[in-house]
């Protein structure tokens, strides 16, 4: 009788383990359907915006474990403000300096919840060269299953401003271009098998 309960209990924590390691599920980006964007003031007049056409990634969450990772690389030369020779200038080393860093990468490693919907996603960006912190906040999250793919996709709207010169990029600031550089990321990953 005593082996039968310890027999049941080791196979009911079995279970319970593998329910919650059943909720943990791991996405690919989706290039086509996600977005970098970033947004900056142009001698306090107006807002230049771009963004970065090539990046991929991959997010793995849990939901019920509250806990998530995301890595998303950059391709830095990819930058495209719809002006090409504004976009020639960016990829100079006054700016994002692609011939010495030709990629910027996200890691993120601190996923808040709220219920089973995203937050924020707390990492480091690491771009020219250097590394610091950055929070993205969530101003929108949700997850679906669309009929064509027949696989899970979530994503959603995500932002945060950054000081440029974190990263050592001070050129033309502040007269010309602020520190205060808005990022705007719009995701959509899908269900890996």
């Amino acid at each position: 009788m005593k082996k039968t309960l310890i027999l049941s209990a080791a196979l009911a924590a079995l279970a319970a383990a593998g329910a919650v390691q059943a909720q943990s599920a791991s996405y690919a980006i989706d290039g086509s359907h996600t977005f970098a964007n970033f947004e900056a003031k142009h001698f306090g007049i107006s807002t230049i915006r771009g963004r970065f056409d090539k990046k991929e990634g991959s997010i793995t969450i849990d939901p019920a474990a509250k806990t998530g990772k995301v890595e998303v690389t950059i391709d830095m030369a990819s930058v495209s403000t719809g002006v090409p020779a504004l976009d020639a200038h960016l990829r100079k080393a006054n700016f994002f300096d692609v011939e010495k860093f030709p990629t910027a990468k996200f890691e993120g490693n601190k996923v808040e919840f709220d219920g089973s919907k995203v937050k924020s996603v707390s990492g480091t960006l690491t771009m020219l060269g250097k590394t610091a912190p950055v929070t993205l906040q969530a101003d929108a999250y949700a997850c679906f299953e669309p009929p064509r793919l027949k696989r899970e996709v979530c994503g959603g709207d995500f932002s945060a401003t950054i000081q440029r010169s974190q990263w050592g990029m001070t050129y033309a600031m502040p007269m010309v271009t602020p520190d205060n550089i808005r990022l705007v990321i719009q995701v959509e990953a899908v269900k890996q098998p």
